[in-house]
């Protein structure tokens, strides 16, 4: 027996591990399930709030890496084509797959204590970081409806946790027992409670006209018009929030906790493997996160930037009965015979197979892209979420272009722009908008 296993190969010898653990695990959930189905739904129906906020977390966590893995892969490619490079090109169609090589590769990486740190300490210090980005998007409402948790005071919510980042990197820092750790430590302390100041007054002004914390609220407030977004109305605050969120998620020009030409890579110095994976991975969350934030009290949300008119779809599947069962069964082998046709009949080196192959995947390409088009136009919350994804994404961009353009600025420029500018601006545009609605309510009474 343990000749036959030594001869297994890797792939074999996880099979064959895993198959059997799987088919245990799979027959006691089906007895549980048969035993204690009824009992185990009774509670959950009377727990509903809670069943669905972990159901909530659990898509977030599984969701937050693939995030991550698109933004690395934009900045791949946004950047090598800024240089007249071609960027990633070979793993996967268009390089698509090179981040997730990259994250599988950091993953797999000898995960180093160095001797003389505080290891709870210096083992905690990513996961806190990761968890404050993920906590971050429970009150970011993605479309109608769309949000794990809608509270009211979403917002403070939202500022409160953020803070947490800050002391992510600080344990960082001090639990690596390295100098240059314990720089890169003390600068994010510095620039985050500096630039949190002007970051939060800057939505006061908003808070004001809105009338409300909760981010779904202020969502709904910012339209049909794009004229009703909140950037025409807070245009200082605006640009103070952006600049200030740049600094938080600490990106260029504003990177100085990890400045790689002044401090090696600062708080992540020591670090290597899966837990330097999970400040890699919160970078680049983070970035979603201050993107989506921006968009959501700016600018509309999933708000469209207009009304579109209201289209109602005449097809109403339960008058059709079974003869929608039939349509959806035959639709597949006719599209398919349609579609296969021209790769057959126009090239006659092409095998029938591999004609009926091409036909195949182009219906489902064109089968996909109707079922899209229906949902768009009569799903508020897949037309809302393709708006709120495309306003995000275009931020997503916005910061990959400033990496690529512009550069690390000095701590000391760092510093003097929160005390001595966004924070004189950030009062300044409290104080008018408050004047304002002052003068408006004088008025209108």
């Amino acid at each position: 027996m343990s000749r036959a296993w030594g001869r297994l190969t890797l792939p074999g010898k996880v099979i064959f591990t895993l198959v059997p653990i799987l088919i245990v695990l799979t027959a006691g959930l089906i007895v549980t399930i048969a035993l204690l189905g009824g009992l185990i739904l009774e509670i959950l129906v009377a727990n509903v709030g809670i069943v669905r906020f972990v159901a909530a977390v659990l898509i977030l966590l599984l969701l937050a890496p693939p995030s991550a893995f698109i933004i690395i892969y934009m900045e791949m490619k946004i950047i090598a084509l800024m240089n007249l490079r071609l960027g990633p090109d070979r793993v996967g169609p268009w390089g698509t797959l090179l981040s997730t090589v990259h994250g599988l590769k950091v993953l797999m990486k000898e995960d180093f204590t160095p001797t003389g740190a505080d290891r709870i300490v210096f083992t905690w210090a990513p996961i806190v970081v990761f968890l404050s980005a993920v906590m971050g998007a429970m009150v970011i409402p993605f479309a109608p409806g769309l949000i794990a948790q809608d509270l009211n005071i979403g917002v403070l919510y939202f500022f409160a946790v953020g803070g947490l980042t800050v002391v992510g990197l600080l344990m960082a820092g001090w639990a690596s027992f390295n100098k240059y750790s314990l720089l890169g430590g003390l600068r994010s302390a510095a620039q985050m409670v500096s630039y949190e100041i002007p970051l939060t007054l800057s939505v006061v002004g908003l808070l004001l006209l809105a009338g409300t914390m909760s981010l779904s609220q202020i969502v709904e407030n910012q339209g049909p018009w794009f004229t009703d977004w909140y950037v025409f109305q807070q245009p200082l605050g605006f640009v103070i929030f952006f600049i200030a969120a740049t600094a938080e998620a600490n990106r260029t020009p504003f990177d100085l906790t990890e400045a790689d030409s002044e401090i090696v890579a600062g708080f992540a110095t020591e670090y290597s493997g899966m837990r330097f994976g999970f400040f890699f991975f919160a970078e680049y969350i983070n970035v979603f996160i201050v993107s989506a934030l921006i968009v959501t009290l700016f600018l509309g949300g999933w708000q469209a930037p207009f009304p579109f008119p209201e289209i109602a779809l005449a097809l109403d599947p339960g008058s059709l009965g079974i003869g929608l069962l039939i349509v959806a069964a035959i639709a597949p082998v006719v599209g398919t015979l349609l579609l296969a046709a021209p790769f057959y009949l126009l090239r006659s080196s092409t095998p029938w197979w591999q004609a009926l192959i091409a036909g195949f995947l182009l219906f489902n390409v064109v089968a996909g892209g109707a079922l899209f088009a229906l949902a768009f136009i009569g799903l508020d919350f897949v037309s809302g979420l393709v708006w709120f994804l495309g306003k995000t994404y275009a931020f997503v961009f916005l910061f990959v272009w400033m990496r690529g353009t512009l550069p690390r600025i000095r701590i000391d420029q760092l510093m003097g722009f929160a005390w001595k500018w966004l924070l004189p601006a950030s009062l300044l545009n409290l104080f008018v908008t408050a004047a304002a609605l002052v003068v408006v309510d004088a008025l209108g009474s």
